[in-house]
């Protein structure tokens, strides 16, 4: 058996190679549900280290009111499945409530995530009255408040994210009440106890809460192993422990930015049931009965996500006036022609229309998920774009929904303005890839565009659109420095520090807000600590007019110089240039941090004139930052 087909055999590969398994291993580690293989795989990754460009980072404290059994393979296996390299630290048994009441998650340093494995045990007193509901829900409604209370004090004491889940009631509990109404009255305090948890992330920025109970009333496993919890407090199974684990990944990818931007989607037998070239447009099967429904309800879900910036990209082999038909004249159709940002309907491989749709809307293939239900489809996609997430549409369409959806490819940590306009925002590239095609040099074409840019202090509207980009920008990242939500808000209300973020309108509409700056500011001297753009930006001078428009803040306020920093990593080539570019000198020795080289840049503030490409206005709302 080769390591392609043996998961476990290929990560031990990985470790002894010191290198992050390959796309198609940690494809393999996400979508398992067997938590035999996520427990071994997340052993032999205990031992994983990476030599050369290293992999995004994180750090987890894992904090328990019980044993935690596997969870931390487990864990360990989603984050590295989604292309994260992990610290786990657990902490002792029966120090919770310790660790909690003094903020104190690991002995070295702040984590990046701490997630909090509850069991009932922790809301529930040891003995109690089945005769006297009204007493056991005082106690469950105290213990709440102390958690609460505990939890409040620790946010306090870390930057950290604080991941909480919701805590399925005992089944010896509910059915240990024998009176109809006090059982009642009892799961009706444990609903609500439920619904606090999920509120602590309404109450607390830092804190984020997933639904452990709802993913358990929906996945065909058993909770808890009751032999198990009474021998070694170990209160759920590994089965709902590899769903918790799933649960805390999602999160962690979405804070790192890992998730993915794009769906690309088959037609036959997977948008609509039924091959198009066979049956004709009036053939395909789209709502009413069964099975049509569950193509109409795919479609939906699809809408859904677009509708939270998911970009839409079609790709299907099929006569390209057939499915312009169907999409513009079927009744049932949700999806009509211009809810996709590209179009690939021809008989090309589907691989290659992959790279192609990445290259129309300069984004990178890793940031696709792709769904067809042709075995061959997807194998040859999967063989040659690894790195994409690929999604089985084949078996009974019922379940076509849950397949999309159950991995949350798309999460994001919260929905930005700019999350919900971004698929407009890429067809309005294809627009203007067009609307080129008419000018004799770049420059004529960048002075027709009409380019507006806005650069403005962060305010509470807009830290988590720039948290985000901070978040998910690879290529066009000076420094790499990921400020995320509570760094960018302390920052932000700090006289010695500006966040600032840069909007761009043209004449096909308003991009958005598209990056960003986190500057440090003396008397003296303004230091961008990172600057980081959007890739749809590119290449038409947005990144000088946003530090050309910093300049001369800057000397308006009376500083002398502007410093500009760039550290490179293995994706950040094309921002190699950019300050040298713009003007600056580079200094005459370069700042060593983390043991990676950090090239300085000065520049002269009074030259601010010179830096804003002229094609651009600089479009003023809310003054100046130093007033």
């Amino acid at each position: 058996m080769s390591e392609s087909d043996n998961p476990t055999a290929a990560l031990r590969a990985a470790v002894r190679e010191r290198r992050m398994p390959d796309a198609r291993t940690r494809r393999t580690l996400l979508q398992s549900d067997d938590p035999a293989l996520s427990r071994q795989a997340g052993r032999v990754l205990k031992r994983l280290t990476v030599d050369g460009d290293r992999p995004r980072e994180v750090e987890v404290a894992v904090l328990a009111t019980c044993t935690i059994g596997p969870f931390e393979p487990l864990l360990r296996a989603q984050l590295v499945g989604t292309g994260l390299l992990p610290t786990l630290r657990t902490a002792d048994y029966g120090t919770f409530d310790m660790s909690l009441a003094t903020g104190s998650f690991t002995g070295d340093g702040d984590p990046d995530l701490v997630a909090v494995l509850m069991d009932a045990g922790y809301f529930l007193p040891g003995d109690w009255n089945a005769a006297e509901p009204d007493v056991l829900e005082k106690y469950v409604e105290a213990r709440l408040e102390e958690f609460r209370t505990l939890l409040a004090g620790a946010l306090n004491h870390t930057a950290a994210t604080v991941v909480v889940h919701t805590v399925p009631l005992p089944t010896q509990v509910r059915n240990g009440i024998i009176s109809v109404r006090a059982r009642s009255q009892v799961v009706r305090a444990w609903y609500q106890l439920n619904a606090s948890l999920l509120a602590l992330a309404e109450e607390h920025a830092q804190v984020v809460t997933v639904d452990l109970v709802g993913e358990l009333a929906e996945a065909p496993v058993q909770a808890c192993d009751i032999r198990l919890h009474r021998y070694g407090d170990l209160p759920y199974g590994d089965d709902a422990l590899l769903l918790l684990a799933r649960l805390v990944r999602r999160i962690a990818q979405a804070r790192a930015g890992l998730s993915r931007k794009v769906l690309a989607l088959d037609l036959d037998n997977t948008l609509w049931g039924g091959v198009l070239g066979e049956v004709g447009p009036q053939g395909v099967q789209l709502g009413g009965l069964y099975p049509g429904n569950c193509y109409t309800e795919l479609q939906r879900t699809v809408a859904r996500l677009r509708e939270q910036g998911v970009i839409l990209v079609l790709t299907s082999k099929n006569d390209k006036d057939q499915v312009d038909r169907v999409l513009a004249e079927h009744p049932d159709v949700v999806l009509r022609p211009d809810a996709f940002s590209v179009r690939m309907v021809d008989w090309a491989a589907k691989a290659g229309n992959l790279r192609r749709a990445a290259e129309a809307l300069s984004l990178s293939t890793e940031s696709f998920v792709f769904m067809d239900d042709s075995d061959f489809e997807r194998a040859q996609v999967g063989g040659e774009l690894p790195e994409v997430a690929v999604v089985s549409a084949a078996g009974d369409p019922a379940h076509l929904v849950d397949s999309l959806v159950r991995n949350g490819w798309f999460d994001v940590v919260a929905l930005t303005d700019t999350d919900r306009k971004r698929p407009e925002l890429y067809r309005n590239r294809a627009l203007r890839g067009d609307f080129s095609s008419g000018f004799d040099s770049s420059e004529d074409f960048l002075k027709a565009l009409n380019l507006g840019v806005e650069v403005t202090s962060a305010t509470e509207y807009t830290i988590a659109r720039i948290s985000q980009l901070a978040a998910r920008t690879n290529q066009f990242n000076l420094t790499g420095i990921r400020y995320d939500e509570a760094a960018t808000r302390r920052m932000s209300g700090e006289a010695g520090h500006l966040v600032l973020s840069v909007s761009v309108t043209d004449r096909f509409g308003d991009e958005g807000i598209v990056g960003a700056l986190w500057v440090q500011r003396t008397p003296d001297v303004w230091r961008v600590l990172n600057l980081v753009l959007s890739c749809r930006v590119l290449s038409r001078g947005v990144e000088r007019a946003a530090v050309g428009w910093l300049a001369g803040e800057a000397a308006k306020a009376g500083a002398r110089t502007i410093e500009g920093r760039f550290r490179r990593s293995d994706r950040n080539g094309v921002a190699a240039g950019f300050w040298a570019g713009a003007g600056f000198t580079r200094a005459a020795s370069a700042e060593t941090t983390d043991t990676e080289n950090t090239e300085i840049f000065v520049l002269d503030a009074a030259t601010a004139a010179g830096i804003t490409p002229e094609w651009i206005a600089l479009n003023e709302r809310n003054g100046s930052p130093h007033e």
